[in-house]
């Protein structure tokens, strides 16, 4: 398994020294698996008659039928849960 060297701040390397039962490299490889994962997830995409086809015609029968109204309110809920989602893969 390949070693790498990181760098911390001073403090952060302090307050890390206090928890020495910690394992702090399988922490660090999990954080990092964790965040891969994420930015996978996010590349990965499908067309919209790709998604219709897969979810089927009953599926396609009700969205016909939906309320405009209701179609936004779900639109929007989807659009601020993937905001939420995406901001937090973030690096700053």
């Amino acid at each position: 398994m390949p070693n790498i060297t990181l760098s911390l701040p001073d403090d952060i390397y302090k307050k890390m020294k206090k928890y020495s039962e910690i394992k702090w490299s399988e922490v660090v490889r999990k954080a990092i698996a964790d965040y891969i994962k994420k930015l996978e997830e996010s590349r990965m995409e499908i067309t919209t008659g790709e998604l219709l086809d897969d979810l089927g015609n009953d599926f396609k029968k009700s969205l016909d039928e939906l309320e405009f109204e209701k179609a936004v309110e779900g639109y929007e809920k989807m659009r601020d849960a993937e905001w939420k989602r995406t901001s937090m893969t973030q690096v700053n």
